[in-house]
């Protein structure tokens, strides 16, 4: 048990057009690799023939709604877990239909690694670009680019070819790290699990060996530290008269007994005296545990707010330039407000100006365009109703990242990356330079009235963000 837990964990998601064969190929990879229990395939047979399919459909196995049974599509993420002797594995099965383009960011949101499915018949479309291009905002360490169906085009080897050329060209465009690909059949297994003797031309490494070997994501324990706070606990009994610290967990970077730290916004300074995991204290602590850090002053300090090494400040300002992923009908506008929510902080923001959107055909910024659509791709300028405390998104997933919620309905609307600006005298200053203007907002987060746990958000892994090549 303990081998077990001990494993490297790697977290990919796919993605893909309608039927490009997402849920085949996960079938697929969850049966050759012997990690399906004989009652979940005996549900699947019976599932199958139901639906009048001549052979066992192992896309059923991750498409558990009635609707993706009876349209043959996947609507909803569905998450799958399987183990082999060298890695732990958790895949997020993600849509490939345009209307749920957002389940695709939110099941990319937290992973190493992005498996893109491409139909040999068809080549490199829309949604591949779409897919990629937003693989590249989350800055996915690494993608792999599945050409499915090979069985369709007769394993030939110059289709395969074609596809890999123009996919490499339109990776350079978007910055993405790194890329491999390879030639797969989901539906009879060619170098899913084993090689496949049909595709001999082929000389890399089958799917599942990719995978297993495939570097992980580095860890935030070298970033500069940052830990928002998301309860401050202050039993008042009498074994703990004087307990008095402040919960959460830490985005990135290591915290030690005897750090000096600056509580923003205050910027009022302390020291940590302590650090508590439940009942057990700890002399240091690093990402991502979830810690309570007692310090040495009785410094007001509150849910939303960050506390961070004195020698390691982040940028706080309240004019915060975004690359966003609208994923809401209702269009987003310049003049718009919006409740944000940035790790666990929550005010409200208004859209200030649209600098450009991301034509997904050509991969261009395109200016001039105010009017943001669900599944666009833009840069806006948000002004804030006070100042965040942020790094830019390819520096910290967590510090970079937030989500733009509907203040009528608390659906979440856009999810926004904080990137880098062209003018550096736009960007966010020191915490004693926080002097912001925010009358025209109208009304402070306090006066929502509710809880953040009303807005039906996870506050641990937004994990949203951008890449260099859409500032």
């Amino acid at each position: 048990m303990n081998g077990y837990l001990d494993m490297e964990l790697l977290r990919f998601t796919t993605a893909g057009s309608v039927d490009d064969g997402k849920s085949t190929l996960i079938g697929r990879l969850l049966y050759d690799s012997k990690s399906i229990f004989e009652d979940q395939m005996e549900a699947v047979r019976a599932a199958s023939e139901r639906l009048g399919n001549e052979a066992v459909n192992l896309a059923l196995l991750t498409d558990g709604l009635r609707a993706e049974r009876e349209q043959g599509i996947t609507i909803d993420v569905a998450y799958r877990y399987f183990a082999t002797p060298k890695r732990k594995f958790i895949i997020a099965d993600t849509p490939g239909h345009i209307e749920y383009t957002r389940n695709m960011v939110t099941g990319a949101s937290t992973a190493d690694a992005a498996i893109i499915l491409v139909d040999a018949r068809n080549g490199i479309i829309e949604q591949t670009r779409r897919h990629s291009c937003i693989a590249a905002l989350l800055q996915l360490p690494h993608v792999i680019v599945a050409v499915n169906k090979m069985d369709l085009v007769h394993f030939d080897r110059d289709v395969f070819l074609r596809i890999r050329g123009a996919y490499a060209a339109m990776a350079a465009r978007l910055h993405l790290q790194h890329v491999h690909c390879l030639p797969i059949s989901a539906l009879e297994g060619d170098n899913v699990v084993t090689p496949s003797t049909r595709m001999a031309w082929y000389e890399g490494a089958p799917l599942l060996s990719l995978l297993e070997t495939l570097p992980l994501r580095e860890t935030l324990d070298d970033r500069p530290a940052r830990f928002p706070v998301q309860y401050v606990i202050r039993p008042q009994t009498a074994a703990f008269h004087d307990y008095r610290a402040c919960a959460g967990r830490i985005a990135s970077g290591t915290y030690r007994v005897g750090d000096a730290v600056t509580v923003l916004p205050s910027g009022t300074q302390s020291t940590i005296t302590a650090i508590d995991e439940a009942d057990r204290p700890l002399h240091e602590a690093s990402s991502p545990r979830s810690v309570a850090i007692r310090l040495a002053d009785s410094v007001d300090v509150g849910r939303g707010d960050m506390i961070v090494k004195s020698s390691e400040l982040p940028l706080v300002g309240a004019h915060i330039r975004l690359t966003v992923c609208w994923l809401h009908h209702r269009p987003l506008s310049v003049g718009a407000r919006y409740i944000v929510r940035h790790a666990t902080d929550e005010l409200f923001g208004i859209v200030r100006d649209v600098h450009y959107k991301v034509n997904m055909n050509t991969l261009e910024n395109v200016a001039g365009e105010k009017t943001v659509r669900m599944n666009d791709i833009a840069s806006i300028e948000l002004k804030t109703s006070r100042p965040l405390k942020y790094d830019f998104y390819r520096r910290n997933r967590i510090t970079g990242s937030l989500v733009l919620i509907d203040e009528s309905t608390f659906e979440t609307v856009g999810a926004g990356m904080i990137a880098e600006q062209p003018d550096a005298s736009d960007l966010g200053t020191n915490f004693s330079d926080l002097g912001t203007e925010t009358s025209d907002l109208g009304t402070e987060t306090s006066d929502l009235g509710l809880e953040t746990s009303d807005l039906g958000l996870e506050t641990s892994d937004p994990g949203l963000g951008t890449s260099d090549s859409f500032d």
